[in-house]
């Protein structure tokens, strides 16, 4: 079975943009769902954006307008990108995808003030 491999995260100030990378997924094309999650520091795990095979996206409330998720049918990536970051967006964000269900080891972002 794939692991997802997540890529891009990093330091950035407030304010500014990341864009997260996921691959090593296997052919997308049987993976009608595929989404991003994040843990923050003493705090569950959360779902931040997701997509369906058929491209119906959805967001968590807190990221609306600010994060876009998309996928990539002829690379096999699902992406995050992430624009006018906030110090509470700091978290390690995970890949996730279905069918067959698989996390990513996960790929920290940090937001300074």
């Amino acid at each position: 079975q794939v692991q997802p491999v997540e890529s891009g995260g990093g330091l950035v100030q407030a304010g500014g943009s990341l864009r997260l990378s996921c691959g090593n997924l296997g052919s997308i094309s049987s993976r009608n769902f595929m989404a991003w999650f994040r843990q923050a520091p003493g705090k569950s795990r959360e779902l931040v954006a997701s997509i369906t095979g058929g491209g119906v996206t959805d967001y968590a409330d807190s990221v609306k307008g600010r994060f876009t998720i998309s996928r990539d049918s002829a690379k096999h990536t699902v992406s995050l990108q992430m624009n006018s970051l906030k110090p509470e967006d700091t978290a390690v964000y995970y890949c996730y995808a279905a069918n067959p269900s698989s996390w990513g080891q996960g790929t920290q972002v940090t937001v300074s003030s």
